[in-house]
């Protein structure tokens, strides 16, 4: 096996794991996606692109990636493989940063916010898809916002920080969970 095969075979690995990831956060089993997709995405074809068994071609992948609704860099792995190739990269230390613990959250109804239309929306939805991509966190239903977060929101609602929480409750945006 040569240098290129080894690090093909290393790299289809890690796109599997990363394929494998986003299926289990989305909480979908290989028949699911199967069934979901009208057999696009057979379950025996999507093991083998998540075992590594298998490559996935870019107009699959893409078709994968808005099946998911996610960004398609997110399927892909985020090391890059070392072909050879020098890559100058800059490393910031964030053990001299400050911790800091958010003092309250808000969680929010991401199905209630597509359905909204409107500027302020759109601005809304494509921060809150940033914060997603931030966090790897791409299950779809809802979104914890940090009060760290608040201040942007604040922003793109027109409003103080103070304003953003009755804001995005106004909007029908807070996430209420159903009573047990």
């Amino acid at each position: 096996m040569d240098n290129d095969d080894l690090h093909g075979d290393v790299y289809s690995q890690k796109v599997g794991d990363r394929l494998r990831a986003i299926r289990r956060q989305k909480r979908l089993s290989l028949q699911e996606v199967e069934a979901s997709s009208d057999q696009e995405f057979k379950a025996s074809v999507l093991g083998a692109y998540e075992r590594g068994e298998r490559a996935i071609s870019v107009p699959r992948l893409q078709r994968l990636a808005l099946f998911y609704n996610v960004p398609i860099d997110q399927l892909l792995p985020v090391e890059v493989p070392d072909f050879g190739v020098e890559v100058q990269s800059t490393t910031i230390d964030l053990t001299e940063v400050p911790a800091r613990r958010p003092a309250k959250s808000v969680t929010i109804d991401l199905a209630r916010l597509e359905a909204l239309s409107g500027p302020e929306s759109e601005m809304l939805n494509r921060y809150l898809q940033m914060v997603q991509v931030q966090r790897q966190d791409f299950n779809g239903r809802v979104l914890t916002i940090r009060r760290d977060d608040l201040q942007a929101i604040a922003a793109i609602l027109g409003t103080v920080i103070e304003g953003a929480v009755p804001r995005l409750d106004e909007l029908g945006l807070c996430y209420v969970a159903p009573a047990v």
